[in-house]
């Protein structure tokens, strides 16, 4: 089976390096959807781990009135910034999560990240800085197991399909947002969802496509927050 299944993904490989996608762009529309749901509760800054060459920065920047990115790689920094030079509401920095200042953002994003960074511990720091009613969006990547082969083999079958609609034509290179330093993931999504439901109640996870995984959590509101609607339905009850 091996013998016969390697030429084929072999095949597969060369065909996608000639028609290169990224696969985090796959999830830019529902990760900014999350921010416009941000925006409608009256949430106006997000930060985003990892921010790459500002290709989500900028679609963030069309919902929310103040963004910012953090990307340690100086190469994606300077593309950032120059991508973005023209957004008024947009700040990219040349800095890691450890460095983010203790300051609540209405949203905080990771896309392909958090694997780079300590989960549990960066979790919970997240947790902390996300205002409250605010969300913490997540699109991660985890080691496979046994259970994830039938969405890999869904994706492996989509992937070259996508790759071809989107760039039609053979590169030459790899983009410049798929530039960046990578590594293996080494928690499984198993172990992810444990320590995520630990550590943020009330998060929803789910394994996805291309070889991703999603979560959202979404910050208790603050007590003036949770007091209004109670004190809106009282007063409809006696006008009503």
């Amino acid at each position: 089976m091996a013998q016969l299944t390697s030429p084929v993904l072999q095949a597969l490989g060369r065909f996608n390096d000639r028609h290169p996608w990224s696969h985090n762009d796959a999830y830019s529309g529902w990760i900014v959807y999350q921010a416009r749901r941000v925006h409608n509760r009256g949430g106006s800054r997000a930060l985003d781990v990892g921010c790459g060459t500002g290709h989500l920065v900028e679609r963030l920047s069309r919902e929310l009135s103040d963004v910012r990115g953090i990307e340690p790689d100086p190469a994606s920094v300077e593309a950032a910034r120059y991508n973005t030079r023209e957004l008024r509401n947009v700040v990219i920095s040349r800095s890691t999560w450890a460095e983010v200042r203790d300051t609540p953002y209405d949203l905080i994003t990771f896309v392909a990240v958090l694997h780079h960074l300590p989960l549990q511990e960066t979790l919970r720091r997240a947790s902390l800085l996300v205002a409250p009613g605010g969300r913490l969006v997540i699109v991660g990547v985890a080691r496979e197991t046994a259970r994830d082969i039938p969405l890999s083999l869904i994706s492996t079958l989509l992937n070259p399909l996508v790759g071809l609609a989107l760039h039609p034509r053979p590169a030459v290179r790899l983009p410049a947002h798929m530039r960046s330093p990578i590594q293996p993931p080494t928690e499984t999504y198993a172990e992810v969802k444990a320590v995520a439901r630990r550590v943020l109640p009330g998060v929803t996870l789910r394994r996805s496509l291309f070889w991703r995984y999603t979560a959202v959590w979404t910050a208790p509101p603050s007590s003036s927050q949770v007091r209004r609607p109670v004190f809106r339905s009282r007063l409809r009850r006696a006008t009503g």
